[in-house]
């Protein structure tokens, strides 16, 4: 292979500087093509003879707890009014139970915040750490409030 040399000669036998590129594709689509050839059997698959079990997930849903205030501040437990000193009693057993039930809170619409807010910090006192608010879904969806 010759190349040009970068001064003129006058015997106007010049070589072109160029490279010539179908060898280099003819290499790159031989090694292509087994490479193609070659990719499945690098594929190696041990054929195994498995067990087979069966088994379920031994999930125990834990119990709730209904816990509801209406707008006058009273709490219910359960369905059952309770006073402050013995909801904290009901709390701290719900709480020591395994695994610990959801304290599902429903509050009225014109219950004062800070009921709610203290009910809240009552469970959280006495251990309860799944707390969860129930409230009715608005059927209506043009109507927010």
């Amino acid at each position: 292979m010759s190349f040009a040399s970068l001064h003129d000669d006058d015997d106007g036998n010049q070589a072109l500087a160029e490279i010539n590129m179908i060898p280099l594709i003819d290499v790159m689509l031989v090694l292509l093509v087994i490479f193609i050839v070659t990719a499945p059997l690098l594929t190696h698959a041990v054929k195994v003879d498995l067990p087979k079990a069966s088994s379920s997930a031994n999930l125990t849903k834990p119990d709730n707890v209904q816990l509801a205030i209406d707008g006058a501040g009273r709490v219910y437990w359960n369905g059952e009014v309770v006073a402050t000193a013995v909801l904290d009693q009901k709390l701290r057993a719900a709480a020591a139970l395994t695994p610990q039930p959801e304290l599902h809170l429903r509050a009225d619409r014109v219950t004062p915040y800070e009921k709610v807010a203290d009910v809240m910090s009552a469970s959280a006192r006495a251990g309860l750490t799944r707390i969860a608010f129930v409230t009715n879904p608005v059927t209506d969806p043009s109507r927010t409030n």
